[in-house]
């Protein structure tokens, strides 16, 4: 397949294109959902094609195609070109990043390739089964979800260039019901491994202690509502960091100056105990990639130093358009998609303190345990998150448990309240969308925080 890659990326050069690059993917899906007992969905799905890309003067050309014959790539080849030419936007050169040959493999113990349908049926069947520790938990939940990406790219800049992503992930989620209440409670294990994340993890246990803690939630109580000492747990600390400060930190919102962070690089954007990263290469973390989808080699980006704001996350054109290197986040659904400026791994880097010692000075407060969802505004800055439940802080001490609630305010507002961040960083996996598509595997996350944040309880 390199040699038909590189046959079509001369095509494009002798067609004129400024900057070509094609890129063959296989993307195969394995997929076990349990619910009540009874499998639910088993699914295998496979797709691959080729996206062949080329930029004259600034626009850019696509065209993809799942017939990869010869004749077929070149006659995409062609049609790339020939899109890039009917643009009118003018735009500097991509950068030369230089000439790189690499063959990577997934660095996993248990290829899902390997591992027979059987035993991940099983897997989520008795993930499914541990949960039913009471009468009272009306409605069971579990998902075991691989997938194996086979990346091979060819550019006018002499990458050659072919490496291979895996990602497992374990979902499990109890419903309980008690007196015409009904709360429910979840948990997750993911990250780019194999099937050695499911053998690594004790399923009954998994499965016990999530339909306990959904009865447990029966008994929470409604949250303080206003602007509350919040210490947010690394789910929620993630949201405030990925879906705020990450997506208007993507350059390709800054070069359209849409993004509420244009110009800010070098001011003050949040408290000196506030660092933030997007760091493509962390070790079997959901989002790391050793190449973005434009073949650059990951990185780690620092965002926010000590509370300043540093800079953003590039592809290939943003680096040319702003005069710099780019950061390794140039990410696409699948060959079937554009090219975006997308997060990978983003953080807020630990701090020096434990857990019990933010909550020890705490008079009155709130500690959040996981996030339902967030929304993101890079235009505005504005915050909004839901927390699936927390803990009342009372003198120091955590006392009652709290039903689901709402957070927001200004994140700029909200960081620059930081006084005391966590010594442990943990990631949770996902999947982020440009706005409400293009969707590609991230990991959000970092310590405990200590925030001052406005709540609203259900």
């Amino acid at each position: 397949m390199m040699d038909q890659l590189e046959r079509a990326v001369e095509r494009m050069r002798m067609e004129g294109a400024d900057f070509c690059d094609a890129r063959y993917q296989t993307i195969t899906t394995t997929g076990v959902a349990v619910v009540d007992a009874a499998v639910k969905r088993i699914s295998e799905d496979r797709m691959r094609g080729a996206c062949l890309r080329a930029r004259k003067r600034g626009s850019w050309g696509y065209a993809t195609t799942v017939d990869v014959s010869k004749d077929t790539l070149l006659e995409a080849a062609v049609k790339a070109v020939r899109n890039a030419k009917a643009g009118n936007s003018s735009g500097k050169l991509i950068p030369d990043l230089g000439g790189a040959r690499a063959d990577l493999k997934a660095n996993v113990q248990m290829h899902p390739s390997k591992v027979g349908m059987d035993e991940r049926v099983q897997a989520a069947l008795d993930l499914d089964r541990a949960q039913k520790v009471d009468p009272r938990i009306v409605n069971t939940n579990s998902m075991l979800r691989e997938e194996v990406r086979h990346n091979q790219l060819v550019s006018s800049h002499d990458r050659q260039l072919s490496w291979e992503e895996v990602r497992s992930s374990l979902m499990v989620e109890a419903v309980a019901s008690e007196a015409g209440r009904t709360e429910f409670f979840y948990d997750i294990r993911d990250g780019s491994k194999g099937f050695e994340l499911v053998k690594a993890t004790d399923l009954e246990t998994l499965g016990r202690n999530t339909g306990l803690e959904a009865l447990k939630m029966l008994t929470a109580v409604k949250a303080p509502s206003g602007l509350v000492t919040c210490i947010t747990d690394p789910s929620i600390s993630g949201l405030l960091a990925h879906e705020v400060m990450g997506h208007a930190s993507e350059a390709d919102e800054i070069v359209k100056r849409r993004s509420f962070l244009t110009d800010m690089v070098g001011k003050k954007v949040g408290s000196p105990l506030i660092t933030m990263v997007d760091d493509g290469t962390v070790p079997g973390a959901r989002g790391t990639v050793p190449f973005d989808d434009e073949g650059t080699p990951s990185s780690r980006t620092t965002i926010i130093q000590d509370g300043v704001y540093q800079g953003y996350m590039h592809s290939l054109e943003t680096a040319a358009e702003m005069g710099t290197k780019p950061t390794g986040n140039g990410r696409a659904q699948d060959f079937g998609r554009r090219v975006w400026v997308r997060m990978t791994n983003t953080f807020f880097e630990k701090g020096d303190q434990t857990l019990e010692e933010m909550i020890a000075d705490v008079k009155l407060g709130v500690l959040t345990d996981r996030m339902i969802s967030g929304m993101e505004d890079p235009v505005g800055g504005g915050f909004e998150a839901k927390a699936l439940r927390g803990f009342l802080i009372e003198n120091g001490q955590v006392t009652k448990m709290l039903r689901s609630f709402t957070l927001t305010g200004n994140a700029l507002d909200i960081l620059g309240t930081g006084d005391a961040v966590g010594k442990k960083v943990t990631l949770d996996g996902g999947y982020c969308g440009k706005g409400i598509e293009d969707w590609v595997p991230v990991s959000s996350g970092g310590p405990h925080c200590r925030f001052k944040i406005v709540l609203g309880g259900d």
